[in-house]
């Protein structure tokens, strides 16, 4: 990422084998500010090559491509986590099967957004991921949060219930995206009280292992899957 006067470029590297879509998702990027696109791929390997020439800072990346056709995008993520961990990824997606969202997810959330491509073809959303992963952020299709909602909805029980009153109250705060202090603020609590319960809820739910994004947006998935049971 370059600083030209008053504008932040992202450099982005975008990896999509079908030649129509590619040029599409291409145009779409090139039309959002602050975005430039240094170069396009069309498999795995290229991909990787790109990364280690380029040095973007963002990858826009399809699912599937060569050599595969099954997860290279997950791959190239996961990849990515250990090579370059400062480069964030975004993976576009034909498909709302959660358990490429979990995989995605699974070393930690963050700087990580997976969509639907289906939702990106008027640009807007697409930059906005490829923004918020340069800022280590994490997206994640809200499509995708219902289907994890449905799935989740089938269990027997949920880790959610055996949380206290207060707890769940702090979870759902968390769900908002508010941060330690702005809950402190709206439940009328101290940081270090918020801060507990919060230690507390992410023991509960088995999270306490995982990175902070990850934890916050493993936890809000858990709550909307309780409320959909509701």
């Amino acid at each position: 990422m370059w600083d030209d006067g008053d504008t932040v470029t992202i450099r982005v590297v975008l990896a999509e084998d079908s030649y129509i879509v590619r040029e599409g998702l291409e145009q779409v990027l090139a039309r959002a500010r602050g975005v430039e696109v240094v170069a396009t791929c069309v498999d795995l390997d290229s991909l990787l090559e790109a990364v280690e020439s380029k040095r973007p800072d963002v990858v826009v990346t399809d699912i599937r491509m060569p050599p595969t056709e099954t997860d290279e995008g997950i791959r190239a993520a996961a990849a990515l986590r250990e090579s370059h961990p400062d480069v964030g990824v975004v993976v576009l997606s034909q498909h709302d099967d959660p358990t490429y969202a979990l995989a995605l997810l699974d070393a930690g959330s963050e700087g990580r957004a997976y969509l639907l491509k289906e939702r990106v073809t008027d640009g807007g959303q697409l930059a906005a991921a490829v923004e918020e992963v340069s800022r280590r952020g994490s997206v994640i299709d809200s499509k995708i949060v219902e289907s994890l909602v449905h799935e989740r909805s089938r269990a027997s029980s949920s880790p959610v219930a055996e949380l206290t009153s207060r707890e769940q109250e702090v979870l759902a705060e968390i769900a908002q995206g508010k941060s330690n202090s702005a809950i402190a603020e709206s439940l009328v609590l101290t940081k270090r009280a918020v801060e507990k319960h919060i230690n507390a809820i992410f023991m509960k739910l088995g999270l306490a292992q995982a990175d902070d994004v990850s934890k916050r947006v493993k936890a809000t998935l858990m709550f909307l899957a309780q409320n959909g049971d509701e």
